[in-house]
């Protein structure tokens, strides 16, 4: 009768710890990491709350540091009791957030279409100007990014000025447009090199010119890298600051701009800026949750193919 012994290594035996330890480290960082991230916007959120004492205090927990006022949203006109009052305040921020909501919108509506053009034709056609080729091209269009924007400051207001652009809406799509433009090609760039051309070349053997089989076969498959696209233009242009306070003054100017203006005789007024942060973040975040499906099937679209 012989009996069958089985040998364990030290590592098989410390696996499981091993394991548990590696979730534990894994998981601790990312709840401290997303501590890090969301603490700002808890900050802002509770400090629209606080009276001036409890900023200056640094309270931070509401109904145990201190008990949540409407003091901040009241300075807007936007709080329970004057909402339906009449405001100049509350007329202000609705002027200003429609401006923002105009520019974002219309300049990343604008640079959807132009950039989903310009990288359709970088990842079909083949252009070669002098040494310029497809990669060169592309590259050229990322490579505005690396210019500083007070470099660009002065030739805008000077360009603006003759153009009689200056403080207009219009003026700001444009210039929004142009910066978010890279950033687009770029994004869309990727979405189309992982639509197999095959597809297309079916749909040009069953009878599609070159504009059908791009808006009834790839644009559908490409909706997803689209909306990704939109929003990150959307953020980057709803929270610009430096050409809004540059190129503007009355009637065109956005929430960054009226958000940096809360300053009074004593300082900084926190509870007012804190609570135009607020309304300045919410839609942003809204529309994050509602198309968080297409956002992440928009940005890891290229990965697998």
């Amino acid at each position: 009768m012989s009996v069958q012994t089985t040998d364990y290594t030290v590592s098989e035996i410390r696996s499981p710890a091993v394991f548990l330890a590696n979730r534990v480290f894994i998981y601790g960082a990312l709840v401290f990491w997303s501590f890090v991230c969301l603490f700002p916007i808890y900050w802002t959120i509770t400090t629209s709350f606080k009276s001036a004492v409890d900023v200056t205090q640094g309270h931070l927990i509401p109904f145990v540091d201190f008990q949540p006022d409407w003091k901040g949203w009241r300075s807007l006109g936007l709080s329970p009791d004057s909402i339906f009052q009449t405001s100049t305040v509350r007329d202000e921020f609705l002027k200003r957030f429609m401006n923002s909501v105009i520019t974002s919108v219309g300049a990343s509506s604008l640079a959807i279409v132009i950039g989903s053009l310009a990288a359709y034709g970088l990842t079909r056609y083949r252009y070669h100007f002098a040494w310029f080729k497809n990669e060169d091209i592309s590259f050229f269009f990322l490579s505005q990014l690396i210019l500083p924007p007070v470099v660009l400051a002065l030739p805008f207001l000077v360009l603006y000025r003759e153009v009689a652009l200056l403080d207009t809406r219009i003026g700001l799509v444009l210039l929004y447009t142009l910066m978010v433009l890279p950033i687009v090609i770029w994004i869309m760039r990727d979405q189309f090199n992982s639509i197999p051309v095959e597809l297309e070349e079916a749909a040009l053997v069953d009878g599609l010119s070159i504009w059908g089989a791009f808006f009834r076969i790839v644009m559908p498959i490409a909706l997803p890298g689209m909306v990704a696209a939109f929003i990150l233009a959307m953020v980057l242009c709803w929270n610009e600051y430096f050409f809004a306070a540059l190129l503007t003054s009355t009637d065109a100017k956005t929430i960054p701009v009226m958000v940096a203006s809360q300053t009074g005789s004593q300082g900084i007024n926190w509870w007012s800026m804190a609570a135009l942060a607020t309304a300045a973040i919410a839609p942003l975040a809204i529309i994050g949750i509602v198309l968080e499906r297409y956002l992440i099937m928009g940005m890891t679209a290229g990965s697998v193919k």
